[in-house]
């Protein structure tokens, strides 16, 4: 996968991701469950938060918080991280992976109702951009070229179009085309959490 990380995880082997948020009244933090297109979970998405964080959340903004996504696969191993530190205006979200090399960044932009992330690699050359319309949950993913490598939406069909039935559930679609390499990995990582990532920037 790189010079740290000779190989891809199989989870990210797959060009079809479909989101499905569970809602626990208990914790602060989120869950998500990941399904492939055969409707069958191949992992599982968490936000970590601790005890105190817990506490400042009732009297402070939680836009400004940092915060932990883990992702895992079926086997509970650890396939990434997600990372963002103490904020008061734009975005500067790490993506690691299961040995804590960086992989990637995600950069906010600024953009009315639109918004707009850079996804970077570990040398902090861009290669891939994710923007559009958190509302109507329509984005494009772009390699650095523009080419469109994917999308993130509400459409799906077959299998998950009966499963799907609540607002808070996405799909996210990368083009088969799209080599199988770190790069992959980093962007996936941000679309596949790209709704927790937009709830702690609100």
């Amino acid at each position: 996968m790189s010079e740290h990380s000779p190989f891809i995880p199989k989870f990210f082997e797959s060009n079809d991701y479909f989101i499905d948020e569970k809602v626990n009244y208990f914790k602060f933090g989120n869950t998500y469950n990941v399904y492939d297109k055969d409707a069958q979970q191949v992992g599982v998405i968490n936000q970590k938060i601790t005890g105190w964080h817990k506490v400042l959340r009732l009297f402070l903004n939680k836009a400004m918080f940092p915060f932990l996504l883990e992702v895992r696969d079926m086997d509970n191993d650890l396939l990434v991280t997600i990372r963002r530190g103490w904020t008061f205006w734009m975005s500067k979200v790490t993506i690691s992976d299961a040995n804590e090399n960086v992989i990637g960044t995600i950069k906010q932009k600024f953009k009315f109702f639109k918004p707009t992330f850079t996804i970077s690699n570990s040398s902090d050359a861009i290669i891939g951009v994710i923007k559009g319309d958190w509302k109507a949950w329509d984005f494009q993913i772009t390699d650095s070229n523009q080419n469109t490598i994917g999308t993130i939406n509400k459409k799906w069909g077959g299998l998950m179009k009966e499963a799907f039935t609540r607002a808070d559930k996405y799909y996210v679609a990368i083009v088969p085309e799209y080599a199988e390499d770190t790069n992959k990995v980093a962007i996936v990582s941000c679309a596949i959490t790209i709704d927790m990532v937009l709830k702690n920037n609100k």
